[in-house]
């Protein structure tokens, strides 16, 4: 640990958020939309990391090819200090937190992994919950943060608690991992118990991470410890080599070391938190009007009601509409009955096919 304590945020950014297309693209991925205010979900993530008393200057780990807007992103918050990573080409989390790790000055720094692309209502209950970890770090434990459930999900992974750690104020050792469940599992674990929603985020101490990835993906070290040497590092981007670290098993933390490590602690908090993962959860964690609507843009809805509507360069009437999500941009307009937004996905393949 750092001798005074201070955490390293470590913001992943290399998500493509095809589940928020039209207006999510590779080109400009979700984490960078202003998609619940005037801040994107990225800068929504920094602004969560300004407590000087706790965090130091954020380290971020984004696809070269958004190099600039996650530059030009801080800038627009006069944020000038930090460690920008970019990741040649993308090996999912395990290899992208070792890149981070290596990057960091003291092996005994700590590490707080979060994606750039949720949203925390909560922010002082979350960095409650981050102090509260923070002595499990002199063990040696890989921390995890378990959200108390709001119902059944099938979208999200859970995490399981075990025993209460001694010492601790509000951590359980991890007892397992759970896939993404069918809707029966998901509610005989509620009805349980005990399991709490798996949201990504994670808090590690630097040498901590690094011996259990030699230990359990001693590939994925090698290949990020070879990228790292002799990369090209200027005062604050860093270019790891890409034919080094394109070696690297693409394997997320979760399957990589936590599943597998006997060390793993799990922290409950409850945020009010978001993985923003779809049109509907947008819908749910913002403030509707009269009519249960929730709008964005330049949105006029007459006798609508329970719909979504959000509109980027286009201005969007309704008139006599119920129960919709609508999606539209200058080129694009999207229109899906609420509650099935999970067929984005199923969208994009029949337009990739077609084209």
């Amino acid at each position: 640990m750092s001798d005074n304590g201070i955490i390293t945020p470590v913001i992943l950014s290399g998500g493509s958020g095809t589940r928020l297309w039209p207006l999510s693209t590779a080109e400009r991925p979700k984490q960078f939309l202003n998609l619940t205010g005037p801040f994107s979900l990225f800068q929504q993530t920094i602004e969560r990391c300004k407590n000087k008393d706790l965090f130091t200057a954020p380290t971020i780990v984004s696809g070269a090819s958004h190099a600039e807007l996650v530059t030009d992103q801080l800038g627009e918050m006069n944020i000038d200090s930090f460690k920008l990573i970019l990741e040649p080409c993308a090996r999912n989390t395990a290899p992208a937190i070792a890149l981070a790790a290596l990057a960091c000055e003291n092996p005994r720094d700590v590490m707080l992994v979060m994606p750039s692309d949720h949203v925390i209502l909560d922010v002082p209950a979350f960095e409650h919950a981050v102090r509260q970890s923070l002595p499990l770090m002199e063990a040696e434990w890989l921390v995890t943060f378990g959200i108390a459930p709001a119902g059944p999900e099938t979208g999200y992974g859970y995490i399981q608690q075990g025993d209460a750690i001694s010492g601790s104020d509000n951590s359980f050792a991890t007892k397992r991992f759970v896939e993404k469940p069918i809707r029966e599992k998901a509610e005989e674990m509620l009805r349980e118990g005990g399991f709490h929603w798996n949201a990504g985020i994670f808090l590690v101490r630097v040498d901590t991470y690094l011996n259990a990835l030699g230990k359990y993906a001693p590939e994925i070290l090698q290949a990020a410890t070879d990228a790292m040497q002799n990369c090209d590092c200027g005062d604050s981007v860093v270019r790891p080599k890409e034919s080094e670290f394109a070696n690297a098993p693409s394997e997320s933390i979760d399957y990589a070391v936590l599943e597998k490590s006997n060390k793993v602690a799990v922290t409950p908090v409850n945020p009010s938190w978001s993985d923003v993962g779809s049109w509907d959860s947008l819908f749910e964690i913002n403030a509707a009007d009269k009519q249960s609507n929730v709008t964005f843009g330049e949105v006029t809805a007459i006798a609508s009601k329970n719909i979504f509507v959000h509109a980027s360069g286009i201005e969007v009437s309704t008139f006599g509409l119920e129960d919709l999500i609508i999606v539209a941009n200058e080129k694009q307009v999207m229109i899906l009955p609420r509650g099935q937004s999970q067929y984005v996905k199923r969208i994009l393949q029949e337009r990739t096919s077609s084209e």
